[in-house]
Parts: C-alpha cells; structure tokens; sequence
C-alpha cells in the first residue's frame, strides 16, 4: 500500500506528458514553414528569394543557443508571442494549430507554457532536426 501510494503522489505532481507525434510535426512543417524554410529547412524554401529577411536555417536553431534547443522560444516566435521582423509579427497562417490550447510545453531549463497539441508537435519535429 505505501508504495501505491508513492507512486499516486508521483503521478499527481508529475509534469504533463507532451505529444510527441514526429510525423505529424512533419506534416504541419510541410504545410506550413516548408514554403520559406524549404524541405531541407535550411531557408531555402520557393518563397526565400523574394522575402525582404531571409527565411532562417532552422537545422542550426540549437547551435544559436549553445547547444540548447529552447522549445518555448521557438513556441513563441511561432506562434506570435515573440514577433519576428520576417514574419511581419503574428503568424495568422498558423491560427488553425493554436485553436486547442491544452498542451503543457516545458523548455530544457523548466520554463513552461500552454499551447496546442500540434505545436508542441511541430516544436519537437524542429528539434529533431537540429545539425
């Protein structure tokens, strides 16, 4: 009985587990970012060469932060949070994977924020992809 109940209170005080479906974070990446960000997700996208900022290399987002993939400032600068030049702010594209806010997103350094279950799954296919 006592360890029941050690692992009931683990449970209840345990961080809420992510969705962690690559495929379809590949599938939102496709849909959405490819088109700037191309399919090697080096910046090399069909529209790059007429954006004012070139689109990033998001296969280097973790070597710009020392080595630490920051998942809720790439959240943030998705989702408008943190506005980007390039994007002209707030990414309405975007507006159809923010609808279900009902994922926790925690940061390596415990950071945490709510966010939609694509999202995170977007967010973790961006750090799978790091060089």
């Amino acid at each position: 009985m006592k360890y029941v109940s050690l692992i009931a209170l683990t449970l209840a005080f345990a961080p809420p587990a992510m969705a962690q479906d690559l495929v379809r974070g590949a599938r939102i990446y496709a849909e959405n970012c490819a088109v700037c960000h191309g399919v090697d997700h080096r910046g090399t996208g069909p529209m790059a060469e007429i954006l004012v900022i070139p689109p990033a290399d998001l296969t280097q987002i973790a070597a710009r932060y020392r080595g630490v993939f920051p998942r809720v400032g790439v959240a943030w600068m998705i989702d408008g949070r943190d506005p980007l030049v390039a994007h002209g702010g707030e990414m309405p594209v975007f507006g159809h994977i923010l609808d279900d806010m009902s994922e926790v997103m925690t940061s390596p350094g415990g950071q945490t924020i709510i966010t939609s279950p694509e999202m995170v799954d977007l967010v973790l296919y961006l750090e799978s992809i790091q060089d």
